[in-house]
């Protein structure tokens, strides 16, 4: 008996010290992540001349960002172009009291904020691939994943089997059903106005508008289950930033709050949705009964060619489910990227009459009152110049994002692997150093010679981005503004309604908190 307690001492004894050991290595890990690792990455940086807030235990400045961002959301702003202080007012802020190269901290998580267009250059080229996607908060792969935030040979390998869904040749394709929506916007519009004019929130619409564009240019006859695809994707995005506002603690997304079960269930569904009309998209495909002239079907094409020229090969193609998660970022990126530029630009024409008119003679003299085609698109020099500045003034995205995983040399900073690099979109786009005295007014004909005069040859436009990982679907989104934009000024003249208040405000991306409230008027 005296053996076996002996025995029983000994295991409990060990298993004791190996408990005893992982509480040890779990607090260590704790104690790194919350505190060691930021201090020693703080005084790293200090010590190069790095400008910027002190951390702050475990909550670095969360709280000060969010309460900045709520304050500047609970009233309206001016007039005014200059939407930075309610955009992102702890970054603005920043930014003027420490620079254009300065330190803020996201929980623990040290982040540099960037505006330097040659460091700039230097990360979105990724020139020596230290460069990656931010990988803070996992909820984010329950929106989206997909090319958009793949790397390495699996980002080559997916860039290259979508691109030909995106050639010009195909884009010109996809004009017909741009226009077949385009067209049910503005019978709408004209149904409502019972006299010469009448007041729309045209935001709604123009939600609408760019989900049904989507919806039939990427689904084609299976549109209306696409619409159901974008209507939980809406409500999916709302969770996950929610979720974005507070710290992320490791293994929190596996809790069973109800937000982590709605989440996962759209998730599922989604997926579901997607899975069935990509299933009979291949079959048909292979049967020889379908044409591949939506972007669903230039995908599913362009990948069984991939497999096909490559049967000796290993990995070659993409699984269905990376083809869900290509069709799940079409819906995101190509409706709201649209879907803001319209609006903003309908605001701004709004409050800039003169460019208004300017903009709707060259479409009548150019296109006149037909339907648009590409040729006529292509040669709206004034409409293309109204465009960029709206991006310029507007980006859909604030701020891009990237990470060092390796000791990284930017410029003459030397940075160690785990910062996080904010290049604050908005900010650069507004620099008066870069852009001129009038960097914060709206003055189109500063891209009256193309972009590349305007910049200066530098990197200080990238609303969708720059370099190898420019969007891809920037063409498409262009020319489905140019075309709804195009319409519309045949159409209508607008302006502000008396009931428009100018609340910019992100929401995935840059949106108008109350909507656009517009008066129409029939032409």
């Amino acid at each position: 008996m005296s053996e076996k307690r002996t025995i029983m001492a000994g295991i409990l004894s060990v298993f004791l010290a190996v408990f005893a050991i992982l509480v040890i290595s779990c607090a260590w890990k704790a104690l790194n992540w919350v505190w060691l690792k930021p201090k020693k990455i703080e005084k790293f940086l200090r010590e190069q001349g790095i400008k910027g807030y002190s951390y702050k235990f475990l909550y670095g400045n969360t709280k000060e960002l969010a309460s900045l961002s709520t304050e500047a959301r609970s009233k309206p702003m001016d007039l005014s172009h200059h939407i930075a202080p309610r955009i992102m007012p702890f970054v603005d802020q920043t930014v003027q009291k420490f620079g254009k190269l300065s330190l803020i901290w996201l929980g623990p998580i040290p982040r540099l904020l960037v505006m330097d267009p040659e460091m700039i250059r230097d990360i979105l080229s990724n020139k020596f691939g230290h460069y990656g996607k931010t990988r803070t908060n996992p909820l984010g792969r329950f929106l989206v994943t997909g090319v958009i935030s793949y790397e390495g040979e699996k980002w080559v390998k997916h860039r290259r089997i979508i691109n030909p869904a995106f050639h010009l040749e195909k884009l010109k394709m996809m004009l017909p059903a741009i226009n077949t929506c385009c067209n049910e916007m503005i019978d709408k519009w004209q149904k409502l106005i019972s006299s010469e004019s009448c007041e729309v929130n045209a935001w709604p619409d123009l939600q609408n508008l760019t989900a049904d564009v989507i919806s039939r240019t990427a689904f084609g006859s299976s549109y209306e289950e696409g619409r159901q695809v974008f209507k939980l994707q809406t409500e999916q995005a709302k969770h996950i930033i929610q979720s974005l506002q507070s710290i992320y603690i490791p293994g929190s997304r596996f809790l069973p709050t109800k937000r982590n079960r709605r989440m996962k269930e759209i998730y599922t569904e989604v997926r579901t949705l997607i899975r069935h009309i990509v299933n009979k998209r291949e079959n048909a495909l292979k049967s020889g009964e379908a044409q591949s002239d939506d972007l669903l079907g230039l995908l599913v094409e362009s990948n069984l060619k991939e497999i096909k020229n490559n049967e000796n090969s290993k990995n070659v193609g993409i699984a269905i489910d990376e083809v869900i998660e290509e069709c799940k970022l079409f819906y995101l990126a190509g409706q709201e990227t649209t879907s803001t530029l319209l609006v903003w630009t309908m605001v701004v024409l709004s409050m800039h009459q003169v460019w208004q008119e300017k903009a709707r003679e060259e479409v009548l003299q150019v296109i006149g009152k037909n339907t648009p085609d590409f040729d006529g698109l292509s040669h709206l020099k004034i409409v293309t110049m109204i465009l960029y500045e709206v991006l310029r003034l507007y980006p859909p995205v604030s701020s891009l994002l990237r990470a060092t995983y390796k000791n990284m040399k930017l410029g003459n900073v030397l940075l160690p692997p785990g910062v996080q690099l904010s290049l604050p979109t908005l900010l650069v786009h507004l620099d008066q150093e870069l852009w001129g005295e009038d960097a914060k007014e709206f003055n189109p004909n500063r891209f009256s010679e193309g972009v590349s005069n305007a910049t200066k040859n530098r990197v200080a436009f990238f609303p969708f981005g720059w370099g190898p990982t420019t969007c891809i679907g920037q063409n498409f989104a262009l020319l489905e503004a140019k075309m709804a934009i195009a319409m519309i000024l045949q159409h209508f003249s607008f302006e502000l309604s008396s009931s428009y208040v100018h609340a910019p405000s992100i929401i995935v991306t840059v949106q108008p908190q109350h909507g656009a409230h517009l008066i129409l008027h029939k032409l």
